[in-house]
């Protein structure tokens, strides 16, 4: 009888909801960083200490999430919930690893509500230099990943111009992403997938497929049903942001500054920007403060419906792909469509990083010098984005 190799017993192991979110919620309590440092964390508990899954397994489960759009993290997360303990996994780690961040980001909200702030404060100022560096720096590397070649790179210029000169921003991203995969189908620099063995599937294919369809009935159906109430105008928008996005982290913040344009101004926007820096586990968290502070629907009730919106795609498309992840990372055109998809994406992000970002974030030439050297600290000495935003704040309120 031959002995199970470390694949097999790791894949046969299995627990329940409690003992996966007793796991993850220490990470969602002291997990800083960001998503690079988060998956750091997971693999050193779940891999090394806690044994839930090899090596392969772990990096396949990266692979598959940092393919899709939304926070990698956190899917990461929801994939070893529900390979750990099914679907109620799947919650109990998006909760643990979730829910620490997002009740302090709403309780600095209903306390920004009584106190306010200042629309001209220098550190406010300092905040609007260092998003623009923060986000320069975090579209760079998505763009050195997903449109470093000249069929990639065409396809992201051409969705930033149609962005650009589209009177219905909705419309032209959709049509945009639609474009871009179809464009995709010709790439030829796209390589077939290798790996090692697949991620376990705790889920059926009927099931994947209703995630699917699920996922992209979101695209279309909320902005239908957005006119109805307040609450489904904000879960449209933070549903749009949580499914467009590519890698999470800093790249969804100029998408969240343009969806909430109306809802939330930018001087309660930058607040919780800098606060959002100060918590542990997902930066899409931030979500949770613009729903607090978003008008006409906030408070409590806004801040659930904002979480609930910019995860929800994240819960569907892992649902959805993991039972068609074998047979998606080896068949070429899927690859192929899915890298136009991401080329777009990066043209996408590209034009709001243009309006609102840049555009609001420098008022003047101290603010485009404080912006440089918070970029040159960011991408040259490798300083943390929290440092770097800390620092900017409080040279905002020296200089600007």
């Amino acid at each position: 009888m031959s002995t199970p190799t470390e694949e097999e017993r790791a894949t046969a192991s299995t627990g329940g909801v409690g003992e996966v979110f007793a796991a993850f919620l220490p990470l969602g309590l002291t997990a800083f960083g960001g998503p690079v440092a988060h998956l750091g964390f997971f693999r050193t508990e779940f891999v090394e200490r806690r044994r839930w899954l090899s090596d392969a397994a772990y990096g396949d489960l990266v692979a598959l999430c940092q393919f899709m759009p939304g926070p990698a993290s956190s899917q990461v997360g929801m994939a070893l919930g529900l390979r750990r303990a099914g679907l109620g996994g799947l919650f109990a780690a998006w909760t643990a690893f979730t829910l620490p961040s997002a009740i302090a980001l709403t309780l600095f909200a209903l306390v920004l509500g009584v106190s306010g702030v200042e629309a001209g404060a220098g550190w406010l100022l300092g905040l609007k230099a260092a998003a623009v560096a923060v986000v320069a720096n975090a579209l760079l590397g998505m763009a050195a990943s997903l449109a470093a070649t000249r069929g990639r790179a065409t396809i992201a210029a051409g969705a930033a111009i149609a962005i650009l000169l589209s009177p219905s921003l909705v419309a032209a991203q959709l049509a945009a992403i639609a474009v871009g995969g179809l464009a995709g189908l010709a790439l030829a620099d796209v390589p077939a997938g290798e790996g090692s063995a697949p991620p376990a599937a705790p889920v059926g294919k009927a099931v994947g497929v209703a995630a699917l369809i699920a996922f992209a009935g979101g695209l279309v159906v909320l902005p239908l049903l957005a006119g109805l109430s307040p609450a489904l105008d904000l879960l449209d928008r933070t549903y749009r942001a949580g499914a467009l996005v590519f890698g999470g982290g800093h790249v969804v913040l100029p998408l969240l500054q343009g969806e909430m344009a109306g809802m939330v101004d930018e001087t309660a926007f930058l607040a919780g920007y800098g606060a959002a820096q100060a918590v542990p586990g997902p930066l899409f968290t931030f979500a949770a403060f613009l729903g607090a502070v978003a008008e006409p629907f906030g408070g409590v009730a806004g801040a659930a419906v904002a979480l609930v919106g910019i995860f929800l795609p994240s819960l569907f498309l892992v649902l959805g792909v993991i039972p068609f992840w074998e047979e998606l990372r080896r068949a070429r055109l899927a690859r192929r469509l899915l890298a136009g998809v991401n080329a777009a994406v990066v043209g996408l992000l590209a034009a709001a990083f243009y309006d609102p970002v840049f555009v609001r974030g420098i008022g003047g030439v101290a603010a485009l010098a404080l912006a440089i050297a918070a970029f040159v600290a960011l991408k040259i000495w490798r300083v943390p984005p929290w440092l770097v935003v800390v620092a900017a704040a409080g040279a905002g309120g020296v200089l600007l």
